[in-house]
């Protein structure tokens, strides 16, 4: 679930291709398909400069071309469909990002794991996915750093609220000022999304693929949210993918600043 916001804007505030550098590209031309969709290139985000994004929550974005989108996954690892969701992004050498989970990270290592060694970006979504606008601030803050606490000690073996990637997601985009305003002095990126799959509502595949297409080609580029733990999802993903490379866009893959092509290519 997320909830709708009426910024609407095309707005890219204080952003500047400088904070946001293209840094480093995983061609369809590098995949054992050839005719594979792949992934553009890679777009580091600093929260210096960038501390918030997503127009369905705020005023600017990532300052990406038309045809270009970034996908972006919450609410995992669920190991049926997330390896499902995997699976059609590694046939087309795609790179994704996925906002976790601290409870499902902590049943799920392994996964966290395989994520990771494919090359995605693991972002974090809180502990339990609580309306965090509605509970205390400290209780709100407990609630962030148990998740990322979680997700690192899956990832590295370590338990520490210092995030190895400091992207961060609200659960249903419900946020308040102080919230924003701690997670930007930790350095942490706030993502939101230019547009989603509504996967949350009961619907069939084809259903949700039909939806997701004509927004984003009403959208032309932007953020999309999807929800891994979604069977219909998992589903769509081959058919969207392919949907995207033969409509001409292009993957974006967003990076922490500082992220260099090897260590991207390290997982």
């Amino acid at each position: 679930m997320a909830k709708m916001h009426p910024l609407r804007t095309s707005i890219t505030m204080g952003l500047t291709l400088a904070a946001l550098t293209a840094i480093g590209s995983v061609k369809a031309a590098d995949c054992p398909r050839k005719d594979a969709l792949g992934t553009s290139r890679l777009l580091s985000v600093d929260a210096k400069t960038t501390p918030r994004v997503g127009l369905k929550s705020f005023p600017q974005t990532l300052p990406l071309a038309d045809h270009e989108v970034v996908l972006t996954f919450d609410d995992g690892p669920h190991p049926p469909t997330t390896s499902k969701v995997l699976a059609a992004l590694a046939q087309e050498c795609v790179r994704a990002t996925f906002f976790l989970l601290g409870q499902h990270a902590a049943e799920h290592p392994d996964m966290v794991k395989r994520i990771a060694r494919e090359g995605h970006t693991i972002g974090h979504h809180t502990w339990s996915h609580p309306f965090l606008a509605r509970i205390p601030f400290d209780k709100a803050k407990a609630e962030i750093d148990r998740g990322i606490a979680a997700d690192e000690m899956a990832l590295h073996g370590v338990s520490t609220t210092a995030p190895s990637t400091p992207f961060f997601r609200f659960p249903y985009f419900e946020s308040t000022q102080a919230e924003l305003d701690w997670l930007q002095s930790r350095g942490i990126v706030v993502f939101g999304a230019d547009l989603w799959a509504s996967d949350w509502n009961e619907m069939t595949p084809e259903q949700e693929l039909k939806l997701i297409t004509e927004r984003l080609a009403a959208a032309g580029k932007g953020i999309i949210l999807f929800h891994d733990p979604k069977a219909r999802t998992a589903a769509i993903m081959p058919a969207f993918l392919r949907y995207l490379r033969e409509n001409g866009f292009h993957v974006v893959h967003v990076v922490p600043a500082g992220t260099s092509q090897k260590n991207a290519d390290a997982h």
